[in-house]
């Protein structure tokens, strides 16, 4: 355990060691390669800015447009969405509404159905009755 302490300790110091020279390294070639810009490279980096710019305006444009488009077309399609779901409202409110007449219909019909048999079975034990005295 104290052996691995020991060579990971040592891995470490030796990698920050490494880290300090390529840092001081970077440091030296970036103030050796910084020199004083003249008006030209001055006028030309502002136009390649200016260029960049411009490109990144115009490219935002577009994706504004397409989103713009994009947009429109889910609007219309949730319009048209809504549309076909107040149509299948409609046709299941109406459906339901047959639904319930068409059990209105049988309940009225199997009302008249034992009235009637009632009826018959009344003046049936009726007569039977008569026929007995």
């Amino acid at each position: 355990m104290r052996i691995a302490f020991q060579s990971l300790f040592a891995l470490c110091l030796l990698t920050s060691s490494v880290w300090a020279v390529e840092s001081s390294t970077v440091q030296t070639t970036t103030s050796a390669v910084t020199k004083p810009l003249t008006a030209e490279q001055i006028a030309k980096a502002k136009q390649q800015q200016e260029a960049k710019n411009k490109a990144l305006i115009q490219d935002q444009a577009n994706r504004l447009k397409q989103l713009e488009n994009a947009n429109l077309e889910a609007l219309t399609q949730n319009q048209e969405l809504q549309l076909k779901n107040d149509n299948l409202t409609v046709q299941v409110q109406v459906l339901q509404s047959e639904r319930s007449a068409q059990m209105f219909l049988y309940g009225a019909m199997t009302i008249a159905v034992g009235v009637i048999l009632g009826f018959f079975i009344a003046s049936y034990v009726y007569t039977k009755r008569r026929r007995q005295w």
